[in-house]
């Protein structure tokens, strides 16, 4: 078995079906020797055993017969040009045909890799996915201007993936980082898992949304790959990693982040989203806002990444886009989390957590803290009651280096951003409005003002308003099996 294994795998290490002659990616003949080296080698050998060898002919005659003739193969004969027309058989059924009796030249499939992956979840039995296939044909999949990688390239970029260039796993696959000798880039490798329908999808959806929106506060998509059965996305890289990474993953000799830091952050990811909601045509709702899915560059700007789950807003008369509940427990609105009911409101909730793990430190689900302090929120609530207590809720980490009107203002914010009702939430684009104001370098407000906060806190309901769930679980859910169109 494994010696059969071995004889149909390419020169890229992929084991390829007996009825394939090449390799998509690498180009290595099956037949042969394998790889890209001794292709010509192997073409030339082949050329040269085409011409001993005797090319076998079926011909037909009168009683549906076929008789198999031994003819050899001249220089000449090879040189004519080949019947374009197949060999009937008479004694058949008129309109069925035999087997056609020349080798068909191969030819270059016209579809694009999206494309085929576009036709392979709209030949699913399920109806789910035959909508989202048409969803995703609807936002133009032939107008990618993505450089298209080969795996080969991506394989020689990674030093064959390995250990050293790992960066770290996400919901729905792995990333590596990578270097382009050609371009001089550093690049980061996101190899998404090739098993399954969903699979397809996030990858389809990433692409198509990274490809046609251009921010500077979203990650930039510089290509992506299908060679091999394989779905692998190239990003900018960015060295400085995830938010979480720097605010919960630090280590006892990292630096913390500063106020003004974390406030230079939070107008990034703000206006991110201001640009899906209020740039955007047709509007894009995230979906999976939080800290693991901020990247940093070199000087802390803040972008958007993973946009596997992000979907198209309502469009039309429709307030809301009905779908299944995804994306991270601690993060998900209410009224999303219960009815399914997926809104621009959804996306601001998700930011009022990570506003609140900003000034906080803390993480939006935290299991080693006692019962009533794991869920962010929950513990929040009976701060934001109290102006008096505002003060507490400020991560320690800053050792008090942070001006009390700013605290007390961005805790507004993200109570806004976390109130029950949606409509009570703000719009994104007044929220980046105000944090724009406390991310200036130069805001510094005197501290001795008897109520510094200019605007009133609502009180929240966190009760009723969060998700009913057994514990810290995700909502990174598959796709549901009868829920409404759209990616």
């Amino acid at each position: 078995m494994g010696l059969l294994s071995s004889a149909n795998r390419c020169g890229c290490k992929n084991l390829l079906s007996c009825n394939l002659l090449r390799c998509a990616c690498c180009c290595s003949w099956i037949r042969g020797v394998c790889g890209r080296a001794n292709r010509e080698e192997t073409q030339e050998a082949s050329d040269a055993n085409r011409k001993k060898k005797k090319r076998k002919w079926f011909l037909g005659f009168r009683g549906g017969a076929v008789r198999e003739v031994d003819e050899p193969v001249t220089s000449s004969e090879s040189k004519k040009k080949k019947r374009k027309n197949p060999v009937t058989m008479p004694g058949l059924q008129k309109g069925k045909w035999t087997k056609k009796i020349w080798k068909k030249k191969k030819r270059k499939n016209e579809q694009s890799g999206l494309a085929a992956l576009v036709k392979e979840i709209s030949l699913s039995n399920s109806p789910k996915h035959r909508a989202q296939a048409g969803e995703i044909l609807r936002i133009g999949n032939n107008n990618i201007p993505s450089t298209v990688f080969t795996f080969r390239e991506l394989v020689d970029a990674t030093n064959s993936f390995s250990t050293e260039n790992f960066l770290g796993e996400g919901g729905f696959g792995r990333v590596y980082k990578g270097y382009i000798p050609d371009t001089m880039e550093v690049i980061a490798v996101k190899q998404l898992d090739k098993d399954g329908l969903q699979g397809n999808r996030e990858f389809l959806v990433e692409v198509l949304m990274l490809s046609l929106l251009h921010h500077p506060n979203l990650v930039t998509l510089l290509g992506y790959s299908t060679d091999c059965d394989q779905r692998i996305l190239v990003y900018e890289f960015m060295p400085f990693g995830s938010l979480q990474e720097h605010l919960h993953d630090i280590t006892p000799n990292s630096q913390p982040l500063s106020w003004h830091t974390r406030m230079k952050i939070a107008v990034g990811a703000a206006r991110g989203i201001e640009y899906l909601h209020e740039v955007a045509n047709p509007p894009v709702i995230y979906r999976d806002l939080k800290a693991s899915n901020i990247l940093l560059d070199g000087s802390f700007n803040a972008k958007l990444s993973d946009f596997g789950l992000a979907k198209l807003g309502p469009s039309g008369d429709k307030s809301h886009v009905s779908t299944r509940v995804m994306g991270t427990y601690g993060y998900c609105a209410p009224e999303y989390a219960m009815t399914g009911r997926l809104t621009k409101t959804s996306d601001i909730y998700s930011f009022g957590v990570v506003l609140l793990e900003l000034i906080t430190g803390r993480r939006a689900i935290d299991t080693t803290k006692p019962t009533r302090e794991q869920i962010l929120v929950h513990w929040a609530a009976p701060f934001f009651r109290d102006k008096r207590k505002f003060a507490k809720m400020a991560d320690p980490l800053l050792d008090n280096k942070f001006p009390l009107k700013g605290l007390y203002q961005a805790l507004a914010i993200s109570s806004m951003c976390l109130q029950e009702e949606a409509s009570s939430r703000p719009l994104i684009s007044d929220v980046v409005t105000a944090l724009t104001f406390l991310a200036d370098p130069n805001y510094d407000p005197p501290d001795d003002i008897k109520d510094p906060l200019p605007i009133t806190i609502p009180n929240i309901d966190i009760e009723t308003s969060q998700i009913e769930t057994g514990g810290e679980e995700q909502l990174q859910q598959k796709e549901e099996e009868s829920s409404s169109k759209g990616i």
